[in-house]
Parts: C-alpha cells; structure tokens; sequence
C-alpha cells in the first residue's frame, strides 16, 4: 500500500478542500405573468403569483 513520504502541511490541505467552495450567482428566471426576475420556484415579489395562481396579497 502506498504511503506518502512527508506530511501536508494544513494550509495546503485547506486550500485544496476551499476550492470546491466557490461561491455561484444564483439562477434567476422571469415570471409568467409579470416578467419580474425572481429566483426559480419561490413567489413573485410583484405580482404575488406562483404556478399559475396567486399565493400571495401583493399591493
């Protein structure tokens, strides 16, 4: 079995393992309706509609 001949330092396993946590933009969609960007599968902060029907009182 193989075994490595010195030991990694913490800064160097640390910053491999931080490189699989860069951070993303969310996605964004438009919504059916109004065409306000909004995140995808969440209610519409203008309209109030989501799926087709409202779920929420927007004034």
């Amino acid at each position: 079995m193989a075994v490595p001949k010195k030991k990694k330092s913490k800064s160097k396993t640390r910053s491999r393992r931080a490189s699989a946590w860069s951070i993303s933009a969310p996605a964004k969609t438009s919504c059916s309706r109004c065409g306000a960007v909004k995140l995808p599968h969440r209610v519409c902060g203008e309209c109030g509609w989501y799926a087709g029907r409202q779920a929420v009182e927007v004034d």
